[in-house]
């Protein structure tokens, strides 16, 4: 009963993410623009500019005892939380065990505007399962097996997923990898 209530309100944030980020698409510019021929809001995002392995090296994967790849013909399945990262022009990534194909880890990343974060971030609150190890505005859900951590280095949303996180520290080597990548001073100590 809990992980099917804690299914339904990740989707919730979601889709609260996915509507407040068409939203503020179609209000956040100038007033008075004429219809798109598309059905959906372009993306409000800026680009992620690193690069999978860049995101999470081979190093920060070693933790779990396995070696991975990078599966670069793998697209997120619609409705996930990495499909609406993907349409932001955010980064998507996914990573296979090589001795077990069924091991996988999945990274998305994306550049949002503060409105969209808070958004997000007052859903997953509402969802539950904060985690103050994440050094960031952090939360943690396990359902049907599957450990998704979501992390806020702000710009940024983090969100990550793996059978290999059975709980909030699972995730941290992934988390704390992507947060150095993006904002290195944040996780530099000074010398000396």
């Amino acid at each position: 009963m809990t992980t099917r209530s804690r299914a339904r309100a990740i989707t919730v944030a979601v889709l609260s993410v996915t509507a407040s980020l068409a939203l503020t698409a179609c209000t956040g510019g100038s007033g008075g623009g004429s219809p798109s021929a598309s059905a959906s809001a372009g993306p409000i995002g800026q680009r992620v500019a690193q690069g999978c392995t860049d995101l999470l090296p081979a190093s920060a994967l070693q933790v779990y005892g396995k070696t991975f790849t990078q599966d670069t013909s793998w697209t997120p399945a619609k409705g996930t939380p990495a499909a609406t990262i993907e349409r932001q022009r955010g980064r998507v990534c996914r990573f296979v065990a090589t001795d077990d194909p069924a091991t996988t880890v999945t990274l998305a990343v994306a550049h949002l505007p503060e409105k969209s974060l808070t958004t997000l971030k007052d859903a997953l609150y509402e969802r539950g399962g904060s985690v103050p190890t994440y050094r960031v505005e952090g939360y943690f859900a396990l359902t049907d097996g599957v450990g998704r951590a979501d992390a806020f280095p702000d710009p940024y949303w983090i969100t990550t997923e793996s059978t290999l996180f059975t709980e909030p520290g699972g995730a941290q080597p992934v988390v704390d990898a992507v947060h150095a990548a993006l904002q290195p001073s944040a996780s530099a100590t000074p010398a000396g």
